[in-house]
């Protein structure tokens, strides 16, 4: 089977070939013949179309149908009756999308006889498509790779694995103590040597020259750079991932997983609750922006009036997968607050005062409007509005040391909100909050979206009354 790219543009060409030749035989005058003896499409006009209607009409539904299989294109291993029951449900949503386009554009509407016929036509040839050029589950695979930084590690796990190992990655540096590069494995109660196969920068041309169908992770120390680039290469590839349940403490894992390797669940969410997050995140920024934007002057004059320093000022957050990104906020505290103490959490995210914020930034924290910048970053596509609230890498690595699962909050995009912030919780209390932001990553929905974003919206009234009274009093 085709893997990665290939994969994609083989799918993405049965979809269209197979669309465009669906609706080419339910417009055949003796198949629409045949259709109108059926009682029920009796009642249906026959009026097979011609010329340029007939184009517009393969062209409407193979980008319909086009559009809605996105989810598909990627490959994973997925069972044949998994394709199926996914490939009739997208059928179904592209047939009511066709439906609906008809009935609000009369201009790309389909005859009511077409969607009827091409619908189980479809049903029957797509799901075959796909099951021919699927990827197999893991239970049938016959390919894996070791990939990690502790060689030793290797040897530990090695006799639990009931995979076939083509070999193993790991950096140089973890083989220096080593005499040689091959490790003792163990094959059918046979002793064979695995071999080496390069360091981790090579992940991807492994993958495609060795074929491998799953990657086991041994890693002992998940640096964000080396362990997230191995995850998202075997994302981008389709390659399945698995780890040893006692060193699953970096990844998300299912709650049901039994047996001593357990998969990594590299997307947590399927790509369409991707693509309705991404659209609201986009409604969410640009109408943000443009009704705040006269708040943002003002608090840009109120600044500039309060000390003259600096409007904005620019922090490194953690991003999807361990990466980087910059954040702006309105300048809350006095310029260079960190240049004595260096990074640290604010007193006040643990109910204190901090001495370092300025008068007006203590009524813009109270209001949360110093937040109002990042939304630019929800537009850019570095976070959503919902999600595990970004930490900065330099206060991550003391969390990480008391909080084994704080990294499996890198497997989604950071957010505005979410369940940790509409609570109070900070980053004082790591353990509460990583506990919501799991939770979070585990009930995600678009309704549980708009409900976070309505109790943040309260929220944030809430405290900007209680401030209020508060510099009133």
């Amino acid at each position: 089977m085709e893997r990665g790219w290939r994969y994609r543009g083989t799918s993405v060409l049965g979809v269209v070939c197979l669309t465009a030749f669906a609706v080419g035989i339910v417009n055949n005058t003796t198949i629409q013949t045949l259709a109108m003896q059926i009682p029920i499409l009796n009642r249906l006009p026959a009026d097979p179309p011609v010329g340029l209607e007939y184009t517009m009409e393969i062209l409407v539904t193979t980008a319909v149908m086009t559009g809605v299989f996105i989810p598909l294109y990627k490959p994973r291993p997925r069972r044949a009756l998994d394709i199926v029951f996914l490939v009739h449900k997208r059928v179904l949503v592209g047939s009511f999308a066709l439906a609906a386009i008809g009935y609000f554009d009369y201009s790309y509407r389909l005859p009511r006889l077409t969607v009827v016929l091409v619908t189980p036509l479809l049903l029957i040839v797509l799901p075959l498509w796909f099951v021919g050029i699927r990827q197999q589950p893991a239970s049938d695979q016959a390919r894996a790779l070791l990939v990690g930084d502790d060689p030793e590690l290797f040897t530990q796990i090695l006799p639990e694995l009931d995979l076939p190992i083509v070999g193993y990655l790991a950096p140089t540096q973890a083989l220096l103590a080593r005499s040689d590069s091959r490790l003792p494995a163990t094959d059918g109660g046979l002793n064979v040597d695995l071999e080496r196969l390069g360091g981790l920068s090579r992940i991807e041309d492994v993958l495609v020259e060795q074929d491998i169908d799953t990657v086991v992770l041994a890693f002992n120390q998940a640096d964000r750079a080396e362990f997230f680039g191995v995850l998202d290469a075997c994302y981008e590839h389709g390659v399945s991932v698995k780890v040893h349940r006692e060193h699953a403490d970096s990844v998300l894992v299912p709650g049901d997983a039994v047996g001593p390797f357990v998969d990594v669940e590299i997307e947590p969410w399927d790509l369409q609750d991707h693509l309705i997050k991404r659209g609201f995140d986009l409604v969410f920024a640009t109408v943000g922006l443009l009704c705040l934007l006269p708040v943002c002057l003002g608090i840009a004059i109120a600044i500039k009036l309060d000390d003259g320093g600096s409007i904005l000022y620019q922090q490194e957050r953690t991003a999807l997968f361990g990466d980087r990104f910059d954040v702006y906020k309105f300048r809350s505290m006095i310029e260079d607050a960190e240049a004595q103490t260096g990074a640290t959490i604010s007193d006040e995210d643990a109910g204190e005062v901090d001495p370092r914020v300025t008068r007006v930034g203590r009524v813009l924290r109270q209001t949360h409007l110093d937040e109002i910048p990042q939304l630019w970053s929800v537009l850019k596509g570095d976070m959503s509005a919902v999600g595990p609230r970004p930490e900065r890498p330099e206060l991550e690595s003391a969390i990480q040391a008391g909080v084994g699962d704080w990294q499996k909050r890198w497997f989604v995009k950071p957010g505005l909100t979410g369940p940790a912030q509409v609570h109070g919780v900070t980053g004082a209390d790591p353990e509460t909050k990583i506990r919501y932001d799991l939770e979070y990553v585990r009930d995600q929905s678009f309704p549980y979206d708009l409900q976070l974003v309505i109790m943040q919206i309260l929220k944030v009234f809430r405290d900007a009354i209680a401030g209020f009274r508060s510099n009133r009093t």
